[in-house]
């Protein structure tokens, strides 16, 4: 699996965002999530809904999949994930810095944990690393 930064925008024209991801910290903490249906552990995001926003679907993902009430919302760019068997599909990553968590949604998630470190059970872990390397880098810059 190839996850590519695409620091300027989009990657090839024509080409639409798909989904968005969000990672979360709460002070120190990395936020994750854990699916009803899996026992790994995760950051929020998903699909993008006809005519919504990569920002709107990263607002609503963060309600539905955290409950999270008070935050700031960072767009960090662009990215893809792809491998020989699968094309390219495009993302849009978020930071998010959570202040203030409300009841968790009862959507699809089951359980939402801090973490001091990223846990070794993620969902995606071909994927997370360069995200997480990404995420780390700007919030020192905020810092």
């Amino acid at each position: 699996m190839i996850v590519t930064l695409h620091e300027s925008g989009w990657p090839e024209p024509g080409m639409g965002l798909k989904y968005v991801v969000i990672v979360m910290k709460q002070g120190e903490d990395w936020i994750l999530v854990r699916h009803r249906e899996r026992s790994t552990w995760e950051f929020a995001g998903g699909h993008i809904e006809a005519g919504e926003s990569p920002d709107e679907a990263a607002a609503r993902e963060l309600y539905e999949e955290t409950g999270v009430e008070a935050y700031k919302l960072y767009p960090l760019g662009v990215y893809s994930v792809r491998s020989e068997e699968v094309p390219a599909s495009y993302g849009m990553l978020y930071f998010a810095a959570v202040d203030k968590f409300g009841p968790l949604p009862p959507y699809e998630m089951e359980e939402i944990r801090r973490f001091r470190e990223i846990p070794e059970a993620v969902t995606y872990p071909g994927i997370y690393p360069t995200l997480i390397a990404r995420v780390t880098e700007y919030t020192k810059q905020l810092s």
